[in-house]
């Protein structure tokens, strides 16, 4: 069976990968342009916003892209990434309430006054959850990985036009398969004209990481490859259709002060900035016109990406079998 994959990041990479694991072939056809997936440094965070929400599926998510991490670095692929837990600080009884009341029982968790704090964070925060099985990973090594991995033929090009069972790209060109699953996330569904929920956010990389584990509530700091870190967030004002990211002065202005709510960046120098769009609005499965589909997964893409695309992929090969 050949199966058609529009879209290289993290969806696209991970049906390809479970896919051909499948004993599929696969092609991937990816513009590799503005790919939120290739984030430097992604949190995998069960908890969820500042109301603390945690999705039915993401224990098991979270589990399956860790063992994913693992796979792949025994077969011999790089993927820098950090397991040591994520912190996420509450400022008050109120919020950690609504949180407590959304943690589920089967993810480990705990409950943390100032004094136990694992890193050092700013004045003024009562409690903090631990999440032991939460971290970091680097996101473009990852889905690189993956593709890798898959030995899917990826032919880089942007996608104007797909059916049942075929993709036609800019140049002209058309490939042939048995399935197409398209998973072009928020510049691909800006770019087919479709209306969505897309949200703007920026990472500013960090000449060093400003905490050795990732810390998060409004915006996040975390660890990055190489001894590096970031501080980023998914701030701006949702847009109906997707837009070339900016980082205008006030935004600038309120990243740097919720980093300073989380902890001293004192002596943390700024590097650089990585920004990007996500599609929310989840979509997974085979489309009425018959094109299957996994896109708009927003800031869960590497909690339920992989565990997504192993779904829709055994879909599509159990229907390709019939």
């Amino acid at each position: 069976m050949r199966v058609l994959v529009v879209g290289g990041g993290v969806a696209g990479a991970a049906v390809a990968y479970f896919a051909a694991r499948g004993g599929a072939q696969v092609t991937v056809m990816d513009a590799g342009v503005h790919a939120a997936s290739h984030v430097p440094s992604a949190l995998l965070n069960p908890v969820r916003g500042q109301s603390g929400q945690v999705d039915g599926r993401a224990v098991e998510g979270l589990a399956l892209t860790w063992a994913l991490v693992r796979e792949l670095e025994a077969a011999g692929w790089s993927i820098p990434h950090g397991q040591e837990g994520v912190l996420r600080p509450v400022p008050d009884e109120r919020t950690r309430a609504k949180f407590a009341r959304n943690l589920p029982p089967a993810l480990p968790h705990r409950w943390l006054m100032p004094g136990e704090f694992p890193v050092p964070l700013s004045p003024g925060w009562p409690h903090a959850l631990l999440i032991p099985e939460g971290g970091w990973l680097d996101g473009a090594a990852f889905c690189a990985a993956l593709l890798n991995a898959s030995r899917a033929e990826v032919v880089r090009g942007r996608a104007t036009d797909w059916d049942t069972h075929s993709v036609t790209l800019e140049d002209g060109s058309r490939r042939q398969g048995d399935a197409v699953v398209w998973c072009g996330g928020a510049v691909g569904s800006g770019r087919a004209g479709e209306a969505g929920t897309h949200r703007a956010g920026t990472l500013l990389t960090l000449d060093c990481p400003a905490t050795t584990l990732p810390v998060s509530f409004g915006a996040y700091l975390a660890p990055g490859a190489g001894g590096t870190g970031v501080l980023g967030a998914t701030f701006e004002a949702p847009t109906p259709t997707w837009q070339d990211p900016t980082l205008p002065a006030d935004s600038l202005r309120w990243l740097l002060n919720r980093g300073d709510t989380l902890t001293d960046l004192r002596g943390v120098h700024v590097t650089g900035r990585w920004s990007g769009t996500r599609l929310s609005g989840l979509v997974a499965g085979r489309q009425p016109d018959g094109v299957w589909r996994l896109s708009g997964l927003g800031s869960k893409g590497f909690l339920l990406g992989p565990l997504l695309a192993r779904h829709v992929a055994g879909d599509v090969l159990r229907m390709g079998a019939r």
